[in-house]
């Protein structure tokens, strides 16, 4: 028995960085079948440690019509030849002004498999060097900066100051247990 194949696959829609596609597959079994998703090409977040604490953002999310603490993050949108590592300086440059002497990969990880192609690569950024943020985007513009003890992070989310997965995820790996 063969596995799951993919036969085709059709833009429905496109926005500015990511497609809305139907993607034709085939069953094990030989059953066609129809899903549609969201081709995304990827992220990347960063826990930007700073001595004893994490800088994190406060930054409105219009599909929540919330606005969430978390840490930086953006998307790999500057061109094909745009590294995680490259997006990763320059989002930590955009959101907090950061320049870090070390950036080291954390993980990489599937963000809602279910319906997005999107894989986000997370880095913990030390030795920060602090300027001007650099906003790209009305969000951006109205984004605050907040720093969190790294020893109260994981008070932070118990509690429900922090619900983001991505800074979830990033403080539970750089905070000890």
């Amino acid at each position: 028995m063969r596995g799951f194949q993919q036969r085709g696959e059709h833009e429905v829609h496109r926005w500015a960085s990511f497609q809305l596609v139907e993607g034709e597959f085939e069953a094990p079994d030989g059953q066609a079948f129809r899903r549609t998703f969201l081709r995304h090409p990827g992220a990347v977040a960063i826990v930007a440690v700073d001595g004893d604490e994490v800088v994190l953002v406060r930054q409105y999310r219009p599909a929540l019509g919330v606005e969430l603490l978390e840490i930086p993050a953006g998307t790999l949108d500057k061109g094909d030849d745009e590294t995680p590592e490259g997006c990763a300086v320059r989002e930590l440059a955009e959101e907090i002004g950061a320049t870090a002497r070390s950036i080291e990969h954390l993980a990489t990880y599937v963000v809602a498999a279910g319906v997005s192609s999107e894989r986000l690569h997370l880095f913990v950024a030390r030795d920060l060097t602090f300027g001007e943020p650099a906003a790209d985007g009305v969000e951006e513009q109205a984004m605050t900066i907040h720093r969190l003890p790294l020893a109260g992070a994981r008070a932070a989310i118990a509690d429900g100051r922090i619900t983001d997965a991505k800074t979830i995820i990033g403080l539970l790996l750089v905070t000890p247990a």
